[in-house]
């Protein structure tokens, strides 16, 4: 039996791939996509990939993950460092969460070191690229066994 867990984009990363490759890369959301999928397939995990550009979409999709998923991977993008909304929605589900960004948010601009989402993220990974999304999923997975084991 599989277990399903959401993997939600926040705004612009429709545009992987060709924004900014330098500091994003050159791999396409879709690639990200196919990634996910196959590092989640052994790992007994099915993948709801979602991306959007407005906030209350994301914060709508979190909040159905409360009972359509058992954890959410999740870049929030731009919105890691403005939204409370989506900071809220993640501490209000219960879910185990994996914050994952492309870049090293921390070797960038000023404002970009200080992510609302951290704060309710069980895992942070930053700076890998879009392997951080193989090793988001992973590691959520790992979450779940222990959630899993702990439950016994």
């Amino acid at each position: 039996m599989t277990t399903s867990v959401l993997v939600l984009n926040g705004p612009n990363l429709n545009l992987l791939g060709l924004r900014e490759p330098a500091i994003y890369g050159s791999d396409t959301l879709g690639d990200v996509e196919k990634l996910c999928r196959a590092t989640a397939a052994p790992l007994g995990l099915d993948i709801d990939f979602r991306q959007s550009n407005h906030e209350g979409v994301l914060v709508d999709a979190v909040q159905e993950a409360r009972t359509a998923h058992r954890g959410i991977v999740i870049n929030p993008a731009g919105y890691s460092h403005t939204s409370v909304a989506l900071r809220d929605a993640l501490a209000a589900v219960g879910l185990p969460v994996v914050e994952v960004h492309l870049s090293n948010i921390h070797r960038r601009e000023p404002f970009r070191h200080h992510s609302y989402v951290s704060a309710v993220a069980d895992t942070v990974i930053c700076g890998a690229g879009a392997h951080g999304y193989a090793l988001a999923v992973t590691h959520l997975a790992r979450l779940l066994d222990h959630a899993q084991e702990s439950a016994r």
